[in-house]
């Protein structure tokens, strides 16, 4: 080899044309080596040995050959630390060239030196190298490992990428097993025993000089396991490194004189992924955290782009359609007139709301106290809220939301119900397949360890973060209201906004108590509570508009201690409704014509009535060419086919209410066409005397009935739209149809008198069982008798009732 004072350009070119001549080209290294035998007619201890020899891997039999005349030692710390944990084929010839060609052979043997070298095996992956070396005469190899650890330490050789660490020098006393397998080094060595256990004290004595140990754990001696093993834990990676490739296939001497030899293992073999195992293996730990992680994720990065959605949904910043449209009819004003007319369903509504205009600037005041506002605006469906609300009361304010509860609460399934409602606000981006996926990882989690793992969220918690965004939003567009100009500029924001009443957005909650299922009460105790937080802060008027006369029940629990402002509206007055019929079918017409459609509608309104949706249907009836008693005719079929549709077919296991109460009602309603019905006296029918007031209530949220309530009781009963007076007389004049429910009506009276005469039955025979028959018995005797008589005639008069029926529906289609 070079001598040390060779410099470091004469071994760049005594190396190889690969090192200085040609281009660096990536040759992998060829995987079974040649010994790099010694030249003939060498002098000294200078060799020659070409790069891809000295990068050469392992012999095709695993081990070195050692003659008697030869010896091994083991450098330590020739590669880079980095390439321990690699396997050789993957590290590019140029690296390994500088690491091994201009370390081993710019620092070598002096020529002087007594010892001759056979060859050189690098050893890659453990980051050091073998050197076989020819034996002086009368020179042992612990005396060759002397001299040349005192010429290593005399130089102090510190590689390049170890400024702090030393080449070091061992000599191999085992037979090491140069392999290939994917087995990486690691400060941990299982050392195998073929023989008998050695004792911690023998294996720190053999294994200490290689470096600090950490750890000794031998297996314990009661241990069935084979082969039997012990493991060490070294300080550094590089002291097991030395040790196994030094002391593989030793033999030692026990106590009792004989051999045990030691296989030397790293343990464990791969540490690439021992973080990966781990969380692997801690599923309950891991699976929290990374839940946390995600939440906290989404809620530092998504969250403020959902609110920037919502405010932009609020102030229709983003909206620019309707701001080209805006600006174009204030352009155009000056020099078009834009008008209405002509539009289909497009009439005059202050005709309808004008004795509605006490209502709307009661709202309007309310809404511009600095009182916490919170208002419910009742009506029927088809009353026209959401036109008095949103387009009279809230024309000229500024900025408002609407909820709609409807199409919330008609999606099936929570990926819909939550899309819809952040629809309703403008709550974007949504991950609802997110959700599902989650959902699936958490089952199969609670399957494996018997608990949830946390990452998916009910339609509660989802719904609720919506509306947590949303009034985060509400409160920044209320905020970017106030000016520093403003005379309370020394108020803070709750202060300012209590002040500020006008400047506070408005919250108009639609279809408020839609659907009354299981889903839909979370949904709306969500809601309600949502409101009363906006109103007790400050940021929000909320206005609650809804159908159901039961909203005080849910709303209280949100509100147990306020009062709400409540509006009632009703049907408009025959003079409102036909002023808003002819406000749409007067354009165009003759005075003539205007004279004879007003004669008709006189009596047209009288049996509509003054729900809205019902005068617009009559208008564009009317303007498709229709007289006005052909087109209330019309309507009051298509009630009448609807009320059959709705409330008497269909699965009666989904209805609280029966079909034969829904039908004695319309009867009750056309003995002297009655308009309304007094409340008590319906609940002393058969048919109502159980589970009455439950059917009234359950027919009154189907819209079949509205309840009449006066000083905190109901009083009355009368049809849920003015139109149905009609449409229940239209089905009564049905002859079939008529037999037949009150042929089903009958029966379920004739099955009451039957259970009340089983009754009577009964007691009578108990009575007459007694022993001693006391005079006291015959009062009751003679009461049951009664009514046991009165039950059989009312039996008999519904049979005879029902046989004459069914010859109509046996002579009538």
């Amino acid at each position: 080899m070079f001598s040390l004072s060779t410099t470091r350009a004469q071994c760049l070119r005594r190396v190889s044309p690969l090192s200085s001549r040609q281009p660096w080209r990536f040759q992998p290294p060829r995987r079974h080596a040649t010994a790099t035998a010694l030249p003939t007619g060498a002098t000294g201890n200078t060799v020659h040995v070409e790069p891809t020899e000295l990068l050469s891997g392992i012999p095709e039999s695993g081990f070195i050959d050692i003659k008697p005349n030869e010896g091994l030692l083991f450098f330590d710390n020739i590669y880079p630390v980095f390439s321990a944990f690699l396997d050789s084929r993957f590290i590019p010839v140029r690296l390994d060239h500088l690491s091994s060609a201009e370390k081993l052979i710019k620092y070598s043997i002096p020529k002087d030196f007594p010892v001759k070298i056979n060859r050189v095996i690098p050893r890659i992956k453990d980051g050091g190298a073998f050197v076989k070396f020819v034996k002086p005469a009368n020179t042992t190899d612990r005396e060759v490992e002397r001299q040349m650890r005192d010429l290593l330490q005399q130089k102090k050789l510190r590689p390049w990428y170890s400024p702090f660490g030393q080449v070091r020098c061992f000599l191999v006393e085992g037979r090491p097993w140069l392999e290939d397998l994917q087995r990486f080094p690691a400060t941990r060595l299982k050392v195998e025993f073929e023989g008998q256990d050695i004792s911690a004290e023998q294996l720190y004595t053999t294994f200490r000089r290689f470096g600090r140990l950490v750890d000794i754990n031998p297996l314990p001696k009661d241990s069935k396991e084979l082969p039997r093993y012990a493991h060490l834990t070294f300080w550094k990676i590089r002291s097991a490194t030395a040790a196994r490739n030094c002391l593989h296939d030793l033999k030692i001497k026990t106590a009792d004189g004989k051999e045990t030899q030691l296989r030397i293992l790293y343990s464990p073999a791969v540490k690439a992924h021992t973080i990966r195992k781990w969380i692997l293996d801690h599923p309950k730990i891991v699976l929290p955290i990374l839940a946390a992680l995600i939440a906290t994720f989404a809620i530092a990065v998504f969250d403020p782009i959902r609110t920037f959605f919502v405010r932009a949904h609020i102030t229709h910043s983003l909206d620019f359609g309707s701001k080209a449209w805006t600006w174009f009819k204030g352009a155009a004003s000056t020099y078009l007139i834009l008008s209405k007319q002509g539009t289909e369903g497009s009439g005059d509504l202050s005709v309808l709301w004008e004795e509605r205009k006490e209502t709307v600037e009661t709202l309007k005041s309310w809404l511009l106290e600095s009182t916490e506002t919170f208002i419910v605006v009742q009506g029927p469906r088809g009353s026209g809220k959401r036109d008095l609300v949103l387009g009279d009361v809230l024309k000229d304010w500024k900025h408002t939301l609407v909820f709609d509860c409807e199409p919330v609460q008609d999606g099936h399934g929570d990926a819909q119900i939550i899309r819809a409602a952040a629809a309703q606000v403008g709550y974007r981006p949504v991950f609802g397949w997110l959700n599902s996926i989650n959902s699936w990882v958490d089952l199969a989690v609670q399957g494996t360890l018997g608990t949830a793992a946390g990452l998916s969220e009910t339609l509660e918690t989802q719904f609720t973060k919506i509306l947590q965004n949303t009034a985060t939003a509400l409160k920044q567009v209320a905020l970017s209201e106030r000016e520093k100009t403003d005379k309370d500029i020394s108020l803070n924001d709750d202060e300012w906004l209590e002040a500020h009443p006008e400047k506070r957005p408005v919250v108009v909650i639609d279809n408020f108590l839609h659907r009354t299922d299981a889903a839909g009460e979370k949904i709306y105790q969500r809601l309600s509570d949502w409101a009363a937080l906006l109103v007790s802060a400050n940021v929000a008027h909320v206005i609650f508009m809804t159908n159901d006369v039961s909203f005080s029940k849910q709303l209280a629990r949100s509100l147990p201690d306020r009062v709400f402002r409540t509006v009632m509206l009703g049907d408009a007055s025959p003079e409102a409704a036909k002023r808003y019929v002819l406000s749409q079918i007067h354009s165009g017409m003759t005075d003539e014509e205007k004279t004879k459609e007003i004669e008709e509608l006189d009596s047209s309104i009288d049996q509509l009535g003054g729900r809205l949706t019902d005068l617009e249907f009559l208008a564009r009836r009317i303007r498709t060419g229709e007289r006005p008693t052909q087109a209330v005719s019309e309507i009051v079929k298509t009630s009448a086919n609807e009320i059959l549709k709705l409330y008497f077919l269909g699965d009666p296991a989904k209805r609280v209410y029966t079909k034969e109460q829904a039908w004695a009602l319309i009867r009750m309603f056309g003995e002297g066409e009655k308009d309304q019905l007094r409340y008590n006296e319906v609940l002393l029918h058969g048919l109502f005397t159980k589970g009455g007031e439950e059917a009234l209530q359950a027919l009154e949220q189907a819209e079949f009935i509205t309840i009449v309530s006066a000083e905190g009781r109901p009083w009355a009963i009368k049809p849920g739209k003015p139109v149905y007076r009609a449409a229940f007389k239209r089905l009564q004049n049905d002859k079939v149809l008529q037999a037949k429910l009150d042929i089903d009506v009958a029966t379920e009276l004739t099955k009451t008198e039957t259970a009340n005469v089983a009754k009577y039955e009964a007691e009578l025979t108990t009575l007459a069982q007694l022993t001693s028959r006391p005079s006291e018995i015959a009062s009751r005797v003679a009461w049951l008798l009664k009514k046991l008589q009165a039950s059989q005639v009312k039996i008999e008069q519904y049979e005879k009732e029902i046989g004459t029926l069914k010859k109509i529906l046996q002579s009538e289609f």
